[in-house]
């Protein structure tokens, strides 16, 4: 008698070993970046790495610019590039205030307001795109995050009697900032800064910063990087007035993340994914001044009728977001050059002179 020894019950036939998902991969048929649960569009990644090479590419271009100032008597300077004030968000908002004081553009840092302008409307069409899709500080923030979603499985999270008060400290300080501009400065005041010597050299003193990092500095940054890999956008959250700001031209935004309660699964992928902590589950529509639009929410639920970004009549996608950011900047970047209120009136040979000067009483900050 023969006795069948093939049967899968059989202790000689093991069952198949599941295969081990791994932490964190591509996947190009949905397009999207994954860390365990949490999805990013290829889109917002696309567009987060190029204003990201843009923003290097200025700044090796202006720390050449600024050498050469600093070095060199006579001659042409490298060009130096007008993007970089963007990196001076407060000039740009008090450049657009003196514009409607004076009826023209200021000719220290056009490029300031131009961009503020730009980020500004932006924010009123697609949200806070400005963080969620240009911002490098943000697209930085955004890889220290995920580091410490791999490392520690998670992000923690402040109870809340700690994390509504830090959350404060953005809107004190935008509120700090506007009372400055908007009350304490006369329109004269506001003009007589601009046209300041500490004003002139404002981006210049932003770089040294950097350049010359003392020890203070880079215990700063050093806290905020390990903070952000900790805590998801611990900067962004806790401390950014620029994005607080924006945050408050976003409600007005025709476009939206909504959620289709009938097909909604309740699985909360969407909370886990949202790096504001919005309870996405719960709403029909996400109005908060905290919202990015980044779409990471959208990107991470399995149904795809149930969360999407648009308005009440039209489905936006994450492809179309990305063009408009785009579009918008481009389109303000080309009109500004056009106009002729791109570039700084500064010459090269004023340039030396503040740079040269730069250490001295007069260059101080106004007020202080």
């Amino acid at each position: 008698m023969e006795i069948n020894t093939s049967s899968t019950n059989s202790p000689a036939s093991p069952l198949p070993k599941r295969k081990r998902r791994a932490v964190a991969g591509w996947d190009p048929k949905r397009g999207a970046f994954r860390v365990r649960n949490v999805w990013t569009s290829g889109w917002r990644l696309g567009v987060q790495a190029l204003f990201t090479l843009i923003s290097l590419a200025m700044g090796w271009q202006f720390y050449r610019f600024v050498d050469a100032a600093m070095t060199t008597r006579v001659g042409a300077l490298p060009a130096r590039p007008p993007g970089v004030e963007g990196y001076l968000p407060i000039s740009g908002l008090m450049g657009a205030l003196d514009w409607i004081y004076q009826g023209a553009l200021n000719a220290i840092h056009p490029a300031a307001t131009i961009l503020f302008m730009i980020f500004v409307l932006t924010s009123l069409v697609v949200r806070k795109a400005f963080c969620g899709w240009i911002c490098p500080v943000g697209f930085i923030s955004d890889w220290l995050a995920r580091l410490g979603q791999i490392l520690f499985k998670k992000n923690f999270r402040l109870p809340g009697w700690v994390d509504i008060p830090l959350r404060s400290l953005k809107h004190l300080l935008l509120g700090f900032f506007v009372w400055a501009i908007f009350v304490a400065m006369t329109p004269e005041a506001l003009n007589e800064f601009i046209q300041s010597p500490y004003n002139k050299v404002s981006d210049v003193k932003m770089m040294m910063f950097f350049v010359k990092l003392g020890a203070v500095g880079g215990i700063v940054l050093g806290v905020l990087a390990a903070l952000s890999v900790l805590i998801q956008g611990f900067w962004c959250r806790y401390l950014c007035p620029y994005g607080a700001l924006l945050g408050l031209f976003s409600w007005a935004s025709p476009v939206k993340v909504r959620r289709d309660p009938v097909t909604c699964t309740d699985c909360g992928l969407c909370d886990k994914a949202c790096p504001a902590r919005l309870p996405v589950m719960a709403k029909l529509e996400i109005k908060s001044p905290e919202c990015l639009g980044c779409a990471d929410c959208v990107a991470s639920c399995p149904v795809p009728t149930a969360l999407w970004m648009g308005t009440r009549e039209r489905k936006i996608s994450s492809g179309r977001i990305a063009l408009l950011v785009v579009v918008f900047f481009a389109v303000g970047y080309i009109a500004a050059r056009v106009g002729g209120v791109w570039e700084s009136d500064l010459t090269d040979e004023e340039y030396r002179y503040h740079i040269e000067r730069m250490e001295g009483p007069e260059y101080g900050h106004p007020g202080r």
